[in-house]
């Protein structure tokens, strides 16, 4: 069975677990970094300030994920922004568990590719903690969104949150689990 017909849990019990034991000379399953959590984040500017913007990114996230975004609201007035506290400044969506497993497949195997002059990902996306941050400029890539019923274009933010330690740890995982990354 090739690594691209596989979900990402098969690949992470069967590829990844037993490459960073060795690797990294890990004992115990448990202390094998695993992923936690996906935040997938849009910012709402001025322009989309209007509520038939916000439920464009709503509904656009909601096909994405295939669940409800939240609304994140400003804490504080910053009068040069033009916010008010409590005003919606964006959009957020939580994933995990197999939620979270079927998106970041998704993500791999279908997104990756459609996404125009894709060299791989850049390994300072990588923080020091073992988490991948993503950005994307369209949510077009998106198979779920169709090109003909695009009302207006938005970018969004994907993080991946693991347990891992270490940017070198956290950078091994993701290889592991086929993430593209630039050499």
């Amino acid at each position: 069975m090739s690594q691209t017909s596989k979900n990402l849990m098969e690949v992470y019990k069967q590829v990844v677990v037993p490459g960073l034991k060795s690797e990294f000379g890990l004992t115990n399953n448990l202390a094998v970094p695993r992923l936690i959590k996906v935040v997938i984040n849009v910012g709402l500017n001025a322009s989309k300030k209007d509520t038939k913007a916000q439920e464009v990114v709503v509904k656009t996230l909601e096909r994405i994920t295939g669940q409800k975004p939240v609304l994140a609201l400003a804490r504080k007035s910053i009068s040069n922004f033009k916010i008010r506290e409590g005003m919606a400044v964006g959009v957020v969506v939580t994933m995990r568990g197999a939620r979270m497993n079927e998106f970041l497949t998704k993500l791999l195997r279908v997104t990756f590719p459609r996404v125009r002059d894709f060299r791989g990902l850049s390994i300072k996306s990588v923080d020091k903690q073992g988490n991948l941050s993503l950005g994307f400029r369209e949510h077009t890539v998106f198979p779920e969104i169709k090109s003909d019923e695009i009302e207006s274009l938005h970018g969004l933010e994907v993080v991946i949150t693991t347990n891992a330690r270490s940017q070198k740890l956290g950078r091994r995982l993701f290889e592991l689990l086929g993430f593209p990354f630039a050499n």
